[in-house]
């Protein structure tokens, strides 16, 4: 069976008996066209089965109203939040977006990166995966002058814009909070330190302990995947120690709850005889039994602001090359799990 013949404007000017001049102006939604006749266009342009050639007037325009978006993983409670201020904004600017996961793997994502660029998007948000070493995956975006925007996980370089929290300080401040509630030994289930939240966090636990006189100990210090699994490896890690922790600052919510119910379920008493903090403030850490200490990271505001960055630099209002790094603030939200010393 041959396919139908595609529909072009012409067809609907014969079909309306205007010019195809008109049609083109009216499919653009034009305020030169009547709002009557373009009602008309639209409603043949549907009837009729039209589909704009949105390519070819990339083309022409060298634009194609289209972001790209590469995560880590879209199975994630604070990506999904990013995702949705991201997708609010560009939908009011008149933006589409194209979001692609790399799964954590920078294979993955090199691969995302040429399929967007090949796209022709006409800007590209990244937060990188764990494992990617280098970014030469992006030079084809800057070489041809498309901004490059980081959020939560960023690159080191000084001429690139970031959208981030300060993660140094939000887990210095978790930490100190967990020293204030009598622990000393603290122990940090961390991620990947080739990332800058990973690296970021274990910094300011470390500074923490530094600051009020308490010796790091590398056996406390635990890197992982921070997984529902590492979390349930953890808790057993701790559970064959002769001298436990008293206190676990996880590097984000779901290893933290994990870790904490599987020890709860050990006989080990939360916080009585390990305090537990985590990092996020996803909705598990509000359904944990008791409630987990957390750091409050705006992923909606997050992603409105590193959309609106974009925006901005694709429409020509600010240069991507000059803009610095935007850091968002975040809240340390203390609740059960954490208070031996009830106030």
């Amino acid at each position: 069976m041959s396919p139908e013949k595609e529909i072009t404007i012409y067809d609907i000017a014969t079909y309306l008996n205007i010019s195809a001049a008109t049609v083109s102006r009216g499919l653009k939604d034009s305020k030169a066209i009547s709002k009557t006749t373009r009602k008309r266009i639209f409603e043949a342009a549907e009837r009729l089965g039209y589909q704009s050639n949105t390519f070819a007037s990339s083309l022409r325009s060298r634009k194609t109203n289209t972001i790209g978006v590469i995560v880590p993983r879209l199975n994630s409670y604070f990506i999904a939040t990013v995702l949705a201020g991201m997708e609010a904004t560009a939908t009011k600017e008149g933006y589409n977006l194209i979001i692609t996961q790399s799964l954590e793997h920078e294979a993955k994502e090199i691969s995302n990166a040429r399929t967007l660029y090949n796209k022709r998007v006409d800007g590209l948000l990244i937060s990188l995966a764990a494992d990617t070493k280098d970014y030469c995956h992006l030079a084809p975006f800057r070489k041809k002058g498309l901004p490059v925007i980081f959020f939560d996980r960023s690159d080191d370089a000084e001429d690139s814009t970031s959208v981030i929290i300060d993660n140094r300080k939000a887990a210095y401040d978790l930490t100190k909070h967990l020293i204030n509630m009598g622990c000393r030994r603290i122990m940090h289930i961390g991620g990947n330190i080739r990332r800058n939240v990973y690296a970021d966090r274990l910094a300011g636990y470390k500074e923490a302990l530094q600051d009020h006189h308490i010796k790091v100990n590398s056996r406390l210090v635990h890197l992982t995947d921070l997984s529902e699994e590492a979390g349930i490896r953890a808790a057993s890690l701790i559970l064959g120690m002769k001298q436990k922790p008293d206190a676990v600052f996880a590097a984000n919510d779901n290893c933290a709850v994990h870790c904490m119910l599987h020890l709860k379920k050990a006989g080990v008493r939360i916080p009585e005889d390990i305090a537990f903090a985590g990092f996020n403030n996803d909705p598990i850490s509000r359904v944990a039994e008791p409630n987990l200490t957390t750091v409050n990271y705006p992923g909606h505001v997050l992603g409105i602001t590193a959309m609106q960055h974009m925006v901005n630099h694709i429409n020509g209002v600010a240069d991507v090359r000059s803009t610095n790094s935007v850091v968002l603030r975040s809240e340390l939200l203390v609740r059960e799990s954490s208070l031996k010393i009830k106030s």
